[in-house]
């Protein structure tokens, strides 16, 4: 016993009384993961004022060391994060990821300064540089696993971002250029609706900018259009292209699109047609007389004077005949 207690004496006196360093701490950075930290004669990138430490990033990111910067402006984050000059270090590391190519991680960095320090002077630059950021992931780059593995590109992911920038800066420059983006986003991504819904936003909420509000109808009505591509029998979205050309066409006269939104109101109404005439096609082969009928008349009215309207009047008159004997049994 008496043994015992004089290792546990002596384990003690050694590590409290007697002069020795301690083990380089472990610092985690988001985006670049953990590293040591020393102390002493070998951290010279350490200073022991919030300031000077700074500084010390500043000058390591002119210098395109940006490791170095990360690990200054960390502990700028880390020893006095109240200081002024916090917003400023967060900003560093935000751009040292981006540079080292981690979008990810840079825009959430970022996203601390919105988030912590909504008062900082590097307020619009960051949602300038968030906007970027979105603006390569618009363009084809990938997510990454862990900001190291490449996944897959996802306009959903980007259109999410895009979300994040409008709903940090509503009243800011940026906004509605990512609000327009949103809607390109999903776009890309197929999903035309959101896409609409998107654009109509921009348009509604920034009527008082005349390049955003024309470029946002505009684009509801390209994408009606593509929704209208994709399903042959969605008479739906080719009216809500033609009204959405058409509105573009009225409140922006003088824009240089009107002509290409009135060529595509032609085509989408002779699409309109033809796909009527389609589907009194199915109802007629299916013997659903009374359908066909309603359909091939919808011809009519949706252009009398088309080629399909000649024979739309034709089957007309030759399932009527047919319908009213199917209705007397």
């Amino acid at each position: 016993m008496i043994r015992r207690f004089g290792f546990w004496f002596l384990v003690v006196f050694a590590v409290v009384l007697l002069p020795s360093r301690s083990p380089a701490p472990l610092v985690h950075v988001p985006g670049e993961g953990w590293y040591y930290e020393p102390y002493g004669e070998t951290a010279k990138w350490q200073r022991t004022r919030a300031k000077d430490q700074l500084q010390v990033a500043e000058d390591a990111f002119t210098a395109k060391d940006y490791s170095t910067t990360i690990r200054a402006a960390n502990r700028v984050l880390r020893v006095w994060p109240l200081s002024d000059y916090a917003p400023r270090a967060q900003y560093l590391i935000g751009r040292c990821l981006e540079m080292k190519g981690k979008d990810e991680a840079a825009f959430k960095a970022y996203q601390k300064i919105i988030d912590k320090h909504p008062k900082s002077a590097e307020y619009n630059e960051v949602l300038w540089r968030q906007y970027e950021i979105a603006g390569r992931f618009l363009n084809g780059e990938w997510f990454k696993l862990w900001n190291l593995i490449p996944l897959y590109p996802s306009m959903d992911e980007t259109a999410k971002l895009y979300d994040k920038i409008v709903a940090n800066g509503p009243y800011s420059e940026v906004a509605p250029l990512a609000q327009l983006d949103i809607g390109t986003a999903r776009e890309k991504g197929r999903d035309y609706a959101e896409a609409v819904k998107a654009y109509n936003t921009a348009a509604d909420r920034y009527n008082g900018q005349p390049k955003i509000a024309a470029d946002a109808m505009y684009r509801a009505g390209v994408a009606w259009q593509k929704q209208a591509d994709t399903a042959e029998y969605d008479q739906n979205a080719a009216a809500q292209a033609i009204a959405a050309y058409t509105d573009f066409s009225v409140v922006y006269p003088d824009d240089p699109r009107v002509a290409a939104a009135q060529d595509a109101i032609v085509k989408l109404k002779a699409e309109q047609v033809r796909g009527s005439f389609e589907i009194a096609k199915f109802y007629e082969h299916g013997h659903k007389w009374a359908g066909a009928i309603i359909y091939y008349n919808n011809v009519l009215q949706l252009d009398a004077n088309s080629p399909l309207a000649a024979q739309a009047r034709e089957r007309i008159e030759i399932l009527k005949p047919r319908l009213a004997s199917a209705q007397k049994r």
